[in-house]
């Protein structure tokens, strides 16, 4: 009897207690058996060695049984907890190894979509005689209308949101002017500034969102949020005064361009503000992107009259004019999408050194590719318009 209640001790310590029974206060030290870590295994050891009448035996076996059924895994034994410790640390290093690869190509996916969209723009409007970027803005949002339902509704990237009122319905509309408007002027000021000018214009994004958020919903910053604004412009003012490409018009187009940006981002704290109502990035350009191609359709009909006729020359006499236009629209899409994994896999201080850091590898890139001619005053310019915005994200980080 002893040596039972000593093996019932051995298998409880091996297996752990059941509900019903307590843990032994002492664990009496005998020698112990080879015990199998499968239940039939430990079945067949019981009734080899003891009676199977015993009401001992009986009661382990039906310990072990219940033991397995609720706890498989506690049926290993106890000499395997480092080897299991060792294999769950190996499977975290390799989790952490896969993360790590999947967020690293979703920021150079992300660079070479915003980047690549961002020159073939230029070059189709500037370099390849396609002059028209009110249609090019269209095939943009087509391109995205078509795209956002695919990845939404079939692909499940992200879930799918109804709008739930007229209302919501008019302000998505509302946002979907704004949003027209400010890429609409960024491809016309392509037409006439070089990349390296446009994207130090568009790094002013943080002085017109901290404006307009001021005059609509009266929200004001720390002093020294503000105070890091002041090189954001000097910047641009200098980057300007030492632009040998500069164009007054391509300017204005610029500076408007990036203001509705800013206002727009605005805008749509304001307007889908209700927890009801917030749509998150994707599902806001499935519904924008259609509406978007309503109002850019006729305003390219009436505005460049020639633009059906002018794309089909083009693309009789240049065969890659299609693939160009298909592979432009497709990258537009994806900068959205790309941008929008990118800050659900990242933090927001990370995502603000990335972007800064985006608009800089945009501007080496351009050079090396369209030659512009720069200056140092103009390179002067726009060091401090991105020393500016780094500042600016700083403060506005700690002093919330």
């Amino acid at each position: 009897m002893l040596f039972n209640i000593n093996l019932k001790n051995e298998l409880i310590y091996l297996f752990g207690s059941s509900t019903n029974d307590e843990q032994p206060r002492r664990i009496q030290k005998i020698p112990r058996p080879i015990i199998p870590t499968k239940f039939l295994e430990t079945r067949m050891f019981l009734l080899r060695n003891f009676q199977p009448q015993s009401l001992e035996i009986i009661l382990l076996l039906k310990i072990l049984e219940n033991r397995t059924e609720k706890n498989p895994e506690k049926m290993l034994p106890t000499s395997s907890s480092s080897s299991s410790s060792s294999s769950s640390s190996s499977s975290s290093s390799s989790s952490n190894s896969k993360q790590i690869l999947f967020i690293s190509t979703l920021i150079i996916l992300w660079y070479s979509s915003n980047i690549g969209v961002l020159l073939l723009n230029k070059f189709l409007l500037s370099n390849y005689g396609f002059k028209y970027p009110i249609f090019l803005t269209m095939c943009h949002m087509s391109a995205s209308a078509i795209l956002s339902y695919i990845s939404i509704v079939f692909l499940k990237v992200v879930p799918f949101q109804k709008i739930k009122s007229r209302s919501q319905f008019l302000r998505i509309a509302t946002l979907s002017v704004v949003f027209c408007g400010s890429v609409v002027g960024g491809n016309i000021s392509l037409r006439y500034l070089p990349v390296s000018f446009n994207q130090a214009v568009g790094a002013t994004t943080p002085f017109f969102t901290a404006l307009f958020a001021y005059l609509m919903t009266f929200k004001r910053e720390a002093w020294i949020t503000y105070a890091a604004l002041v090189p954001v412009v000097a910047g641009v003012v200098i980057a300007s005064g030492g632009e040998p490409s500069f164009h007054l018009y391509g300017f204005i187009m610029c500076i408007s361009a990036t203001a509705a940006r800013a206002f727009k981002s605005v805008l749509q704290g304001v307007l889908l503000s209700s927890e009801g109502e917030k749509l998150n990035s994707m599902n806001l350009l499935l519904y924008m992107s259609p509406m978007a191609v309503v109002v850019l359709l006729p305003a390219a009909l009436v505005m460049e009259p020639d633009v059906l006729d002018a794309t089909l020359s083009l693309g009789s006499k240049h065969r890659f004019m299609w693939l160009l236009l298909f592979v432009n629209s497709t990258m537009a899409y994806s900068a959205n999408l790309t941008n929008f994994l990118v800050t659900k896999n990242t933090s927001a201080l990370t995502l603000q050194v990335l972007g800064n850091a985006k608009g800089a590898v945009a501007v080496v890139i351009s050079i090396l590719l369209f030659r512009n001619p720069v200056t140092f005053l103009g390179i002067a310019g726009y060091s401090v318009t991105v020393m500016g915005v780094v500042a600016y994200g700083e403060a506005k980080r700690r002093y919330k």
